[in-house]
């Protein structure tokens, strides 16, 4: 990090939401909507270090393709690289694979989907200024929602309080690493600074992932599982979100995990019929108001 340079910044485009930043928050919040489930099937059969490497591993192959994902990093932005790869990707990667082995999904949906208050929290630290009135009604609103939206669903929830921290913990890596990327993307891009943050990852990684190969049971299920959750739900959902970081600010980008329990809910309707209670409806309606306030203009700094 260059000496005097703000650890983060607001967004290039701190006007309203747009259809560009609607449709990126759209498109993530689906993807890693679908996250928890690759999540879970992975861990059916492998361990937590090889879903962790192979998701991060396969993320960065799936950008490499890509002529934009392999521009150059100047050295004196390496180091905040390294912290985006560690907070954002190696340490949430390996938390959420170690947590699902017996952390039941709503309760790990409900917790990350505090990501927004984190990061705002976090910002807030590191602009040293207060969020605009929208943002903050916003976020508090998203996350009276999600508590709303996931209640029902907890009853007889196994929520396993080493589960419940590790989730947390990497909730706290979100919040410090999407406002460490938000400067890095504005200069290179979201593909470049996402490619090669997942290559730092995949480095850091390794010795867990290598030395538990002999203890995975590498399935058809839970290998396509982890290749989906690596070349869609990390590489092209963490693209697109440092995209989005960079242009609307990391606060506002971390609204798109408001939309998990909504896909959740969702999914379960549509494909497992499951049961939805008037409250967690009354939620989606509380989240979305949240996610709208929060993607209003952020006032100019006086």
């Amino acid at each position: 990090m260059g000496i005097g340079e703000p650890l983060t910044n607001v967004g290039s485009r701190p006007a309203a939401y747009g259809p560009v930043e609607w449709g990126l928050t759209l498109v993530v919040g689906l993807i890693w909507g679908s996250a928890f489930l690759w999540i879970a099937l992975g861990v059916d059969h492998l361990t937590p270090g090889v879903v962790a490497l192979g998701r991060v591993a396969l993320g960065a192959a799936a950008l490499a393709a890509f002529p934009a994902a392999r521009r150059a990093i100047a050295r004196p932005d390496w180091g905040r690289l390294g912290a985006v790869a560690f907070f954002g990707n190696a340490v949430p990667a390996l938390l959420y694979a170690m947590a699902e082995t017996d952390l039941d999904s709503a309760v790990a949906g409900m917790i990350t989907s505090g990501a927004p208050i984190m990061s705002l929290v976090v910002a807030s630290l590191m602009l040293r200024r207060l969020p605009g009135p929208y943002q903050a009604i916003g976020i508090g609103l998203g996350f009276l929602g999600i508590l709303l939206m996931t209640w029902p669903s907890l009853r007889g929830a196994e929520a396993a309080p080493g589960g419940v921290g590790l989730v947390f913990l990497a909730v706290v890596g979100y919040g410090i690493s999407g406002n460490l990327l938000v400067p890095l993307q504005q200069r290179y891009g979201g593909p470049a600074v996402t490619m090669w943050a997942l290559v730092v990852s995949a480095v850091m990684l390794a010795p867990i992932g290598l030395t538990t190969v002999a203890e995975s049971e590498f399935t058809a299920g839970s290998v396509v599982a982890v290749v989906i959750l690596g070349v869609i739900g990390t590489g092209v959902a963490r693209s697109l979100a440092a995209t989005l970081a960079g242009r609307a600010g990391a606060p506002r980008m971390a609204t798109t995990t408001y939309l998990i329990p909504v896909v959740a809910i969702v999914l379960g309707v549509t494909f497992r019929d499951e049961t939805v209670a008037p409250l967690a409806v009354f939620g989606v309606v509380v989240v979305l108001l949240g996610a709208y306030l929060t993607t209003r203009a952020i006032p100019e700094r006086e």
